[in-house]
């Protein structure tokens, strides 16, 4: 079987997630390279194995997660499509088992807002884990007099953190905001599909969805 540090030392695969990013920098979105996959590997991790899924579905939602932006090789536009053939190709040509192949396949064909639904727990997880990783540090511009909206709604966020409750009925994404970069409306302006989107996914999993920004329970 297929494990997350194969797929994480395989040379072609870093090529790919870094020339994706580099295309990604030229038209000036935020970052998409190791960072940001190995967030959302670890965080969609994170999301199964505390509900209790198997070690197995867990070390695929991160194999998942690793591979889940590879489409931008291609282009932005209709990305996870893409990076969803892609993934089948790589992980064919590794002799990855079918049956898991499919699964991630799936979860990187829904994992974008433009087209993505929550159709199993691997998908929600991977939704989840993507659309919580906001933070400053994604940001590329140095100078806060050039940031668009995405560059000041990420460079405000100085804490980004997602939790599931010792329950198992609710997880929590709480941001802490630095109001003199972006506003709290900012946020909501770009970031409002998303959220539906990881409403829809926490309730496949059998949660409830909650943002708290500063301290305050917006959703």
């Amino acid at each position: 079987m297929i494990t997350f540090e194969e797929i994480t030392k395989n040379q072609a695969i870093k090529t790919y997630i870094t020339r994706a990013d580099e295309s990604l920098l030229a038209l000036g979105y935020t970052e998409h390279s190791f960072s940001h996959v190995l967030h959302v590997a670890r965080t969609a991790g994170y999301i199964l194995e505390t509900l209790g899924y198997d070690s197995r579905t867990v070390e695929i939602a991160k194999i998942a997660g690793y591979l889940h932006d590879i489409g931008n090789l291609v282009n932005r536009q209709d990305h996870s499509q893409s990076g969803a053939v892609m993934a089948w190709s790589i992980l064919n040509d590794m002799g990855c088992d079918p049956g898991e192949m499919a699964t991630i396949v799936t979860a990187i064909g829904n994992h974008d807002e433009g087209t993505g639904v929550p159709v199993n727990a691997m998908a929600a997880a991977m939704i989840l884990a993507d659309k919580a990783d906001v933070r400053r540090t994604r940001v590329r511009m140095k100078d806060p007099r050039e940031f668009d909206i995405h560059d000041r709604v990420n460079y405000s966020v100085t804490k980004s953190c997602l939790t599931i409750n010792p329950e198992k009925t609710q997880i929590s994404l709480d941001l802490d905001v630095d109001t003199s970069y972006g506003s709290v409306m900012d946020y909501f302006e770009i970031f409002t599909n998303r959220m539906i989107l990881c409403r829809k996914a926490a309730h496949t999993l059998g949660l409830q969805f909650r943002l708290t920004i500063n301290g305050q329970q917006l959703v």
